[in-house]
């Protein structure tokens, strides 16, 4: 197992979409497959005193493109979103957590039907979880892995 320097990660991140570094999304871990981030508390919060849907909805999103590039081949293909529901489940008032996993045989297919076809779907779901391990939203996320022509 491979893990990836997470201030790296992190900081390229916040270059690549600079609206992330205004957030305070850090990757905590990542490896092969696997990614987790984490969004402070007081930087997102909304005129009601919780966490901004918002800022929920952007910490959904962003695992794709970190787990992306632990995974894949960033030179051969790029990761757009093509679809993001999310479902919030209660108040969130601490800092949230998201991990997200892909397994092997998983990336092996993705990666084959990119080859082939030029693009490859791929989906999965995360729980946001507050400090104490409770799901505050969870979304459905709709990716597509395409080839660089």
């Amino acid at each position: 197992m491979t893990t990836w320097d997470t201030d790296k990660l992190t900081k390229g991140n916040w270059a690549t979409i600079p609206f992330l570094e205004r957030t305070g999304i850090v990757v905590d871990h990542a490896e092969r497959g696997f990614v987790r981030l984490r969004m402070p508390f007081d930087l997102n919060v909304n005129h009601v005193g919780m966490m901004y849907a918002g800022a929920l909805f952007t910490l959904a999103e962003v695992p794709g493109g970190t787990l992306f590039l632990t995974t894949f081949d960033p030179k051969r293909f790029y990761p757009i979103v093509k679809d993001l529901k999310i479902r919030f489940r209660r108040p969130a008032l601490t800092d949230i957590t998201v991990e997200v996993r892909m397994d092997d045989d998983q990336a092996d297919r993705i990666m084959a039907e990119a080859d082939a076809n030029g693009k490859a779907d791929y989906s999965w779901e995360c729980e946001l979880k507050d400090e104490s391990g409770e799901v505050v939203a969870i979304s459905q996320n709709l990716y597509q892995m395409r080839r660089i022509e």
